[in-house]
């Protein structure tokens, strides 16, 4: 009996040391994370949860980038394709064929990116809700501080560039240096009757910040009074300021508010023209670029915007674009060498000059048919 006695409790005690080690290796694993005697500490166990449900997953761009501009689109293109490997749709056209577009296709963008001179029209997009908000670009850093101040506490655009939306341009068999005007205000004189041409604000981008700038510099009233006194004197308006450069060649017009790089193109060319920076500055169009809030490719909108903010590309754009007399944004970039030291521009706010557009658009049209 003693001897079976012995074994039942050398059994037990066998049974209760392999109990213990079962529990302490079940301890040791970590499973439950307790801190008692024999278990794991916190910080030691394993983290069980799937990356997948923690880190934010990858953006995708769905197809081609599709930009709306109304410049550089001879050479833009192939550019951004081979610095960056995107593929891009340029959709070219003056600025009232974009904005009408843009409207259009307003409850189904078919734009990623709009870049064009025609910052008030951009900012009414960006009023509406149209443009992706609060990005800064890392190329942002080599915008001037004069550049700068164009862009909007919102973040719907940045500033590619600025050129005069219109400088006076004479022609030189018709007028001298002394005959012809020096100041906007000298185009009022009736030594000018039916001389004088411009683009039409509502057709061309860079005429509506041109008109725009006097609306707000001189106030409603008084720049009514301003166009309806050059109106009356014989103000031809016609619809781009391509037909300006026509007008100007042919003889059918001598003196003209007509945008930088057309003017500098004709004198570069040989036409019998002269430039004249009125003292007081000239009305600028500044160029911008925004994403379509929606875009279903924004890894390569937001590619684009840089690429355009780059000082090689804005570099290049002066050396080789067709429009290519303007002041770039980017900081020590270098301009045309034939570009007047006296070059001063004056631009209309953005928030101002996009309220009053529809207003002054209109009253300019009601007024140039009269």
């Amino acid at each position: 009996m003693n001897t079976i006695l012995t074994q039942y409790r050398r059994l037990g005690l066998l049974l209760a040391a392999g109990l213990m080690l079962l529990l302490a290796a079940c301890g040791g694993t970590g499973g439950s994370g307790s801190s008692g005697a024999g278990g794991a500490k916190p910080t030691e166990a394993p983290n069980t949860e799937q990356p997948a449900e923690t880190e934010q997953a990858e953006i995708l761009d769905e197809g081609t980038l599709t930009v709306y501009l109304n410049d550089f689109d001879e050479m833009i293109g192939p550019m951004f394709e081979e610095a960056t490997g995107y593929k891009v749709d340029l959709v070219s056209g003056n600025g009232a064929e974009i904005m009408s577009r843009i409207e259009a296709e307003k409850g189904n963008p078919h734009w990623d990116v709009v870049w064009m001179d025609a910052m008030p029209s951009i900012y009414g997009l960006g009023q509406s809700g149209q443009l992706l908000e609060g990005w800064t670009p890392d190329n942002a850093a080599h915008i001037s501080d004069a550049m700068n101040g164009y862009v909007p506490e919102q973040k719907w655009f940045y500033p590619t560039g600025a050129h005069a939306a219109g400088v006076i341009v004479y022609n030189t068999n018709e007028l001298t240096a002394e005959q012809a005007p020096k100041s906007w205000s000298d185009l009022t004189d009736p030594a000018y009757k039916d001389m004088i041409g411009m683009a039409d604000p509502a057709i061309a981008a860079p005429a509506y910040p041109f008109v725009a700038y006097f609306f707000q510099s001189l106030g409603m009233d008084e720049a009514k009074t301003y166009f309806e006194t050059l109106m009356n004197n014989g103000l031809r308006v016609y619809p781009k300021n391509p037909n300006v450069v026509s007008a100007l060649t042919s003889g059918e017009i001598k003196v003209a508010a007509l945008q930088e790089s057309n003017a500098y193109k004709m004198k570069l060319a040989g036409e019998p023209i002269e430039i004249v920076w009125p003292e007081e500055g000239a009305p600028a169009s500044v160029r911008v670029a925004g994403i379509q809030k929606n875009t279903k490719n924004p890894n390569a909108a937001k590619a684009f915007v840089e690429f355009v903010l780059d000082p090689k590309t804005q570099q290049a754009l002066l050396d080789k674009g067709e429009e290519s007399f303007f002041e770039a944004a980017a900081k020590d970039v270098a301009e045309k060498p034939e570009r007047s030291a006296d070059a001063k521009l004056n631009a209309a706010e953005a928030a101002w000059a996009s309220e009053h557009e529809a207003e002054i658009k209109q009253w300019f049209a009601d007024k140039s048919v009269k």
